[in-house]
């Protein structure tokens, strides 16, 4: 196993590692995804918008269907979120297509189920969406009572969750580090592109990954960190505290803020004191992926340390099934909320972690 691959299997669970276990996308009905926009479409404008509901693709893979159809670069074709290849993922696609229109019954294809078409104004951008709305069912519940999976649930939902990249950002056995190291050594070349990018992405979230676990580790993901830098929750808005006082723990008890860590990048890190301590030592500990990100371009930038579980719903199907439903914010994994559950396998077999 990759250094990278073992350091992404030991990261820390906020309430130790459960002892259930589950069996997860047993068949494509079992993890559902649906974006919600959170915002009305013009009804005009230079790009047809596209509701479909793909099955067994990738994001891309619908984005290159898209373009072949429509005669247009990749470029020309936006989505506001990845989603998941493996599960019925219904989300909206923007086609630059000025002058033209495009018809349902051409856009079908196997995997692709097109729901509404519609024309927008503008491009549709990626992280632009409010949410997605998850619907997953675990099934071969083991090791555990309906009791104790329901106090994990209540403590999920009062708490929320380490917001962990997921492992579908690293790739196949968590390959994606490894192949960046050797993007950022020189001994892979690269044009621009999509898996070059996928690869810098990989390698600045297994950093933010190791903070999150040290911060995981010592108990303070959810809590003030003397130095640390504030999220405005929902959006991309940060702050750093001149004092703590009695008003930032309460809009912190209301998850109205969230503490953050370092997406690694150039230029000064905003941390100091005890946060900034702690972020500069994982980073010392990665010396050639941070060096990497920085020779690649990136700035410093920030990422909530604690995901909100909002809308948390479940109901026993069976005494081996359980049905869940909850509401994530773009850019999080549904992953990262079930591995503070259960420890849930894939139907190959291959564990989440």
């Amino acid at each position: 196993m990759s250094a990278a691959r073992e350091a992404q299997h030991s990261l820390a669970y906020a309430s130790g590692r459960p002892a259930c276990s589950a069996v997860f996308k047993h068949s494509p009905e079992d993890f559902q995804v649906t974006e919600d926009l959170g915002f009305e479409l013009t009804g005009d404008g230079e790009h047809c918008c596209v509701q479909v509901c793909k099955r067994g693709l990738s994001t891309q893979e619908v984005v290159r269907h898209l373009s072949r159809l429509a005669g247009v670069r990749e470029h020309d074709v936006g989505y506001a979120g990845l989603k998941d290849r493996q599960g019925l993922c219904t989300q909206w696609f923007s086609v630059y297509m000025p002058g033209r229109s495009l018809e349902a019954d051409t856009l079908s294809a196997p995997g692709i189920e097109v729901v509404t078409l519609t024309r927008n104004s503008r491009k549709l951008r990626r992280g632009s969406h409010r949410s997605n709305g998850f619907r997953i069912v675990l099934r071969e519940l083991a090791g555990t009572t309906p009791q104790a999976l329901e106090q994990a649930l209540h403590t999920v939902a009062a708490m929320g969750v380490p917001n962990y990249f997921g492992e579908q950002r690293f790739g196949l056995e968590n390959r994606n580090v490894d192949e960046a190291r050797r993007l950022f050594s020189g001994a892979l070349r690269l044009r621009k592109g999509y898996r070059r990018g996928m690869l810098i992405s990989s390698a600045r979230s297994f950093v933010f990954n190791q903070i999150l676990s040290r911060r995981v580790l010592e108990g303070n993901w959810n809590a003030y960190l003397d130095g640390d830098v504030m999220n405005l929750d929902g959006s991309g808005s940060v702050f750093t505290p001149a004092e703590w006082d009695a008003t930032l723990q309460e809009r912190l008890r209301e998850f109205d803020i969230h503490p953050t860590g370092a997406l690694w990048g150039r230029g000064e890190l905003p941390t100091h004191a005890e946060a900034g301590a702690l972020e500069r030592d994982i980073a010392q500990q990665h010396p050639d992926l941070c060096q990497g990100l920085e020779n690649m371009g990136l700035r410093q930038e920030r990422r909530s340390l604690r995901l909100p579980v909002r809308e948390l719903q479940w109901q026993f199907l069976d005494g081996k099934t359980l049905e869940l439903g909850f509401a994530l914010p773009p850019g999080s994994y549904a992953t990262t909320v079930l591995r503070e559950i259960c420890c849930v396998k894939e139907a190959d077999g291959e564990e989440v972690r």
